[in-house]
């Protein structure tokens, strides 16, 4: 018996340490042309709104067609899709190395969106069907930790490549990178199982059925509720990461250095929050008051940070505190999601709710700009803790809706 039970161990850890690196790859590749923009820039005599429109086509891709991969997840498997999304996010980064103009980077750009789009609605699937109950909350933190770490890794891997190679030579590195990453997670295909669909229906008979029954779950209490939970901490979070450093700088004259490292304590302070937000998700069954009190507690940090003038070391804290309260929530809302999922519809429910993120990313930076350039900053703080209000709500209210939505007919 224990043999058995150290044997599941092993291969949980095993799967969610393969999953958490496919997840840190998405991260990494999401990264790996802005450490080396002064290079392009120089090359091709770029303005710094065209190479941020290369950007915006990469997460504009990823975010429509997130939803789409979560069908895709359900209906051909979550390891195909998953080799699929990763094979076109890292051949796509190969490709941009031998481009001459610079207009050639948008359809690659594209392309690396939508691979980079599978990755939330696979691994899901695939860490829900694979991990025991027990250990499904650390999954989770794991998973979610992997994304940070990928974020953390590319620029200094991509400016040193760069240094050593070129900015070509760099790309050229990073998709080995991807395909090097694949290749492990092909060699272990067998130990990721992934959450399957129920009967399928004949086309000419169900087709109707299927989309109606699709739609009527998207459109159910809960998983709109999950949507805008996704959409408003995305305002929060997005606001902390874009635009701490621009608003310190507007309410407390804070030197860019000292607001660049509060907002790398925030970074960390999220990371590590993650962790220990993963073991309480597994302990506790009331998921929505981990996130509400964690959120609750954030959000007062804010308004503290937006409203009295600290000493920098009290700043640095408290946003670093801020980061680690949130990051506490990650893993249960998570699990708030995976509550509120029938059986069979892992994909294309974590598409569509975590496509909240990108509509959150695509509004705040304009809102938050425009606050800016009014000259309001503590204003900026207000938005994020009155977004982080809000989404205590949606995940009280979702837990207290009725568990029962509609499952898709496939």
């Amino acid at each position: 018996m224990v043999d058995v039970a150290a044997a599941a161990t092993h291969r949980d850890i095993k799967v969610i340490g393969l999953i958490s690196t496919a997840h840190a790859s998405s991260h990494f590749f999401q990264l790996t042309l802005p450490p080396i923009f002064l290079f392009i820039q120089r090359d091709f005599g770029l303005s710094y709104t065209e190479l941020g429109a290369t950007m915006t086509m990469f997460f504009v891709a990823s975010g429509l067609a997130q939803t789409v991969s979560g069908f895709l997840v359900d209906r051909f498997g979550a390891r195909a899709v998953l080799f699929g999304g990763l094979s076109l996010l890292a051949g796509s980064v190969l490709l941009m190395a031998a481009v001459t103009h610079y207009w050639m980077l948008w359809p690659l750009a594209i392309l690396a969106g939508c691979g980079n789009s599978v990755f939330h609605p696979a691994d899901y699937s695939i860490l829900n069907a694979s991990i025991g109950a027990s250990r499904i909350g650390r999954a989770y933190g794991a998973h979610t930790f992997g994304g940070n770490i990928g974020w953390a890794v590319a620029p200094m891997f991509m400016l040193g490549a760069a240094a050593a190679f070129g900015w070509r030579g760099a790309l050229i590195a990073a998709s080995g990178l991807g395909f090097a990453i694949l290749a492990g997670l092909i060699a272990n295909r067998e130990l990721l199982h992934y959450d399957r669909a129920g009967s399928k229906v004949k086309p000419a008979a169900g087709a109707m059925s299927a989309q109606s029954s699709t739609l009527a779950l998207f459109m159910s209490t809960p998983i709109l509720l999950c949507f805008g939970y996704f959409m408003l901490l995305s305002v929060a979070l997005v606001g902390v990461q874009t635009f701490l450093p621009v608003t310190l700088d507007q309410l407390y004259a804070t030197p860019a250095k000292i607001a660049n490292a509060i907002l790398t304590g925030f970074l960390i302070g999220s990371s590590a929050g993650i962790l220990v937000g993963g073991y309480l998700a597994d302990r506790f069954s009331r998921h929505e008051r981990i996130v509400a009190s964690g959120l609750a507690a954030a959000a007062v940090l804010f308004l503290l940070v937006g409203n009295a003038a600290l000493p920098e070391l009290a700043l640095f804290a408290a946003v670093g505190f801020a980061g680690f309260l949130s990051g506490i929530t990650t893993p249960s809302r998570d699990m708030l999601v995976r509550g509120a999922t029938p059986r069979g519809s892992t994909g294309k429910v974590f598409g569509f709710v975590y496509s909240g993120l990108d509509a959150g990313s695509a509004v705040t930076p304009l809102c938050i700009g425009l606050i800016l350039d009014h000259q309001r900053p503590s204003l900026v703080f207000w938005v994020m803790a009155a977004a982080l209000a809000c989404a205590i709500f949606t995940a009280v209210t979702l837990k207290r809706s009725s568990p029962a939505v509609p499952v898709p007919a496939e």
